[in-house]
């Protein structure tokens, strides 16, 4: 099977539902409808991973409840709760030029040029705050601090560089801040 970075999680079983074996299921997609387009997912049990088949899923409230396959009642799917669901990183749709998945950008060094070249730590998240994303920039081996930065994640603006392959972004940003 695959390897650890083969695959992205997508979304997380919460609780059951219902008595004949449905889940309620938290999707990280956005919108979170995306979910409903993968029929066949992969969890994590005792460091592998696993194919699980969903038979259906459909939108719920606010959430989304799936029926698992070969899960016919609520304690089958109390086994499920937690468990959290990714598909095969070739399952992602593919994206223009100068797009990127979070996924893509968490682990990334990330260097100013503002008073030379320097590293001001690595993206460990990044967050919604409505009118942009934000990167969580923590210090790493080699930064010039041991300071968490938040820096708007702005392409063209305060990003000015993303390398995948060096695994490097350029950020217009202050270090003092």
């Amino acid at each position: 099977m695959a390897g650890p970075g083969d695959y992205v999680v997508i979304a997380k079983i919460t609780t059951v539902y219902g008595v004949k074996g449905w889940v309620k299921v938290h999707s990280f997609t956005d919108p979170l409808e995306n979910f409903l387009n993968h029929s066949r997912c992969f969890y994590r049990r005792d460091k592998e991973w696993k194919a699980l088949e969903i038979v259906t899923s459909q939108r719920h409230g606010k959430g989304i409840v799936a029926q698992l396959a070969g899960v016919d009642d609520r304690d089958a799917a109390r086994e499920f709760c937690g468990v959290e669901l990714a598909i095969a990183n070739d399952a992602l749709p593919s994206l223009e030029e100068g797009e990127y998945y979070w996924h893509q950008l968490i682990g990334l060094k990330v260097y100013t040029h503002q008073g030379g070249m320097q590293l001001l730590g690595e993206v460990s998240d990044l967050m919604e705050t409505g009118a942009n994303d934000v990167l969580v920039v923590k210090a790493c081996q080699g930064s010039i601090d041991k300071q968490q930065r938040l820096v708007p994640y702005l392409p063209g603006q305060f990003v000015e560089r993303i390398d995948l392959q060096a695994g490097e972004m350029l950020v217009d940003w202050d270090p003092a801040f």
